[in-house]
């Protein structure tokens, strides 16, 4: 995860979580370990979208849902994928042989909200590799990867609960997705986040 969307994150998981939307940029600098520099470039273009209303000292969120649909529209999760695989299971029996790892996309929904709104054929996880290389035998034949694995964040991890990852990152992870299947996840989470 880019530094600046770190940013992003803390933002929404107080505003989701605690209801928080006013904000220091020291504070957030510290919750997301960055310079102020980087919390500075990170809010510039909120600021310009009328996304956050700066004060003296602080600034106050005027509109979370336009700062989650920017942040899930920069994110590239592509980008932070680091191993990928096929291995011939269904979805339940692989989440429940993956290693300590933080669920995304759709697992992470599943766990989190004990529901499923389609079913889903792919794993997304931010997870060690070496761990998933001795679980999972690579599949001899040609098929489409099923177990995708995403770069380890520290940050990701202290904000994840029983390794799920933080509500507003499920979502943006679930933007980046292509299927079908997706576009139900996103339309069930967003009547949950009510933002």
């Amino acid at each position: 995860m880019k530094r600046v969307e770190r940013v992003y994150c803390e933002i929404l998981e107080n505003i989701i979580q605690n209801e928080k939307n006013t904000f220091t940029q020291k504070q957030l600098s510290k919750d997301c370990q960055v310079s102020i520099g980087i919390v500075n470039y990170a809010l510039k273009p909120l600021e310009q979208m009328g996304i956050i209303e700066k004060k003296q000292r602080s600034f106050t969120v005027i509109n979370p849902k336009k700062l989650l649909l920017y942040w899930a529209s920069i994110r590239n999760l592509k980008n932070e994928i680091i191993y990928s695989i096929n291995f011939d299971e269904n979805t339940r029996k692989i989440e429940q042989m993956m290693p300590p790892c933080v669920f995304t996309a759709y697992s992470a929904y599943k766990f989190r909200f004990k529901d499923a709104p389609a079913d889903y054929g792919e794993i997304y996880a931010y997870c060690n590799i070496d761990e998933i290389k001795k679980r999972f035998q690579v599949n001899k034949k040609i098929l489409p990867s099923n177990i995708f694995i995403l770069k380890p964040d520290p940050y990701i991890k202290k904000r994840s609960k029983k390794s799920v990852a933080p509500t507003s990152l499920i979502y943006a992870d679930l933007w980046n997705l292509n299927t079908w299947y997706a576009n139900e996840f996103i339309k069930e989470l967003e009547k949950r986040l009510e933002l």
